[in-house]
């Protein structure tokens, strides 16, 4: 007897959401925390497609929050706005970081990540 497993498919729409409930609802399917076999150690067999993050509800407040990063050497602090970090990189790298901030930081976290898309 063989059990086939299959990936269940999860997709939400990003326009008018706002910035972290979109993250709380996508950390949650990504842990695996919707699906009734739900363990903690290992990765959840879900595939989530979130669309329309270029429509995503940001205020003005939040454009202006600084995002601060350190590379441990004198002198390696960079300091970025969230509206500047959008439009270098694009609001998607800023929805994948806002989540991967709302996951565990273990071995798991690449790969609940690489079930992860996400388009503008």
């Amino acid at each position: 007897m063989t059990t086939e497993i299959t990936k269940k498919e999860y997709s939400i729409d990003a326009s008018n959401m706002r910035l972290g409930t979109l993250a709380t609802q996508a950390a949650a399917i990504l842990l695996g925390k919707k699906t009734p076999d739900y363990a903690r150690h290992l990765t959840a067999d879900v595939n989530l497609t979130i669309t329309n993050v270029s429509k995503l509800d940001i205020t003005e407040k939040k454009k202006q929050e600084i995002y601060q990063s350190y590379s441990g050497y004198p002198g390696g602090r960079k300091t970025e706005t969230l509206d500047h970090l959008g439009n270098r990189l694009g609001y998607a790298e800023v929805v994948r970081r806002t989540i991967a901030g709302m996951l565990p930081n273990n071995k798991l976290k690449k790969p609940m990540l690489k079930n992860l898309v996400i388009t503008e």
